[in-house]
């Protein structure tokens, strides 16, 4: 019988759903003999569920009859998908699972940022019940918004963003002006030309090569004076210290980040020492709803890949798939 890893810890609902499956060995953290040792877990591993663990050639070489590993989330900028490739092995992720948590999130920075909650709140809590500035608080209601990513999370965050009144535009060269329009905002082609009027950007695209500190000098003079970032995608899509620049001097207002450069944070990130900068540690997706979604999620993607019909749009190296197929040797 094949041999599951669930490398990390995940919801429970997640682990029953795969104790529960006929023929299939589970071994998770918390209930496997060996513990900790990852190697010896892997061994005979034939699919993996993964969060936070890095997988590599090094993981690879653990694993010499691993056929698929997913990856409980929708960013799998943690894995060597040409490695992984290389092997024949699958990656698959959980693509529909976090789409509405982050979503929400990318809204609740918008609110904390134009409302200015966090001072207002530490205002409050030393005594004070005006507090300075409290006056700047804005209405999101009629602000213009940018919405870079069209994808699961960006139309989403589209929808929530026009429920509030907001005037959304998009720009994704991906994505057909018609489907944009179509869903009722407004196409932007020229992605200077739409950071020169929105009010609010917002990121909502992977992590890789071409998008490796996208959000840089160039790219925040491109945006509306006293404009707004906001980050639930990936970290290494900014440039902090040219987004700490362009704080500092005004030229933005505020910052929404839910994800760094580098994580976990390993020492004080300057951006942290201003005001008008809310962070939160790449929790986004990790509602109870989310985490349990994601989950559930990830045992299904191993269960049918092991059963012969993985879902196309959850794996990411679908040129794998018929190699991958092969009995183990």
């Amino acid at each position: 019988m094949p041999r599951v890893v669930v490398v990390d810890p995940i919801h429970p609902d997640g682990i029953r759903r795969l104790r529960e499956a006929p023929g299939v060995v589970l071994d998770y953290p918390g209930e496997w003999p060996g513990g900790t040792d990852l190697a010896a877990r892997l061994r005979e591993a034939e699919a993996a569920i993964v969060r936070g663990t890095v997988v590599d050639a090094a993981f690879l070489a653990m694993a010499p009859r691993l056929r698929m590993v997913c990856r409980h989330g929708v960013g799998y900028d943690l894995v060597d998908v040409p490695a992984m490739t290389a092997r024949g092995v699958a990656v698959m992720i959980t693509p529909e699972a976090n789409a509405a948590s982050v979503a929400e999130h990318a809204l609740m920075l918008m609110l904390a940022v134009a409302r200015r909650v966090l001072p207002v709140d530490a205002g409050v809590r030393q005594g004070h019940w005006r507090v300075a500035g409290q006056s700047a608080t804005f209405e999101l209601g009629g602000r213009r918004v940018l919405v870079l990513g069209f994808g699961r999370i960006g139309t989403r965050v589209a929808r929530l963003c026009a429920a509030f009144g907001m005037r959304v535009m998009v720009h994704d060269p991906f994505m057909p002006a018609g489907t944009i329009r179509g869903a009722g905002y407004e196409a932007v082609k020229d992605r200077d030309a739409g950071l020169a009027t929105a009010d609010i950007v917002t990121l909502h695209l992977p992590a890789g090569e071409a998008t490796r500190g996208m959000v840089d000098a160039a790219f925040l003079a491109a945006m509306k004076r006293g404009a707004v970032l906001i980050n639930t995608a990936r970290g290494t899509l900014v440039d902090e210290a040219a987004l700490e620049a362009a704080l500092r001097s005004g030229h933005l207002s505020a910052a929404g980040l839910d994800v760094l450069r580098v994580e976990p944070m390993r020492e004080p990130v300057p951006l942290l020492r201003l005001e008008n900068v809310v962070v939160t540690p790449h929790v986004a997706a990790s509602t109870a709803e989310g985490l349990q979604r994601m989950a559930w999620d990830a045992a299904g993607n191993v269960l049918d890949f092991l059963a012969g019909h993985p879902d196309p749009d959850a794996v990411v190296n679908r040129e794998v798939l018929a190699a991958a197929h092969r009995p183990p040797p």
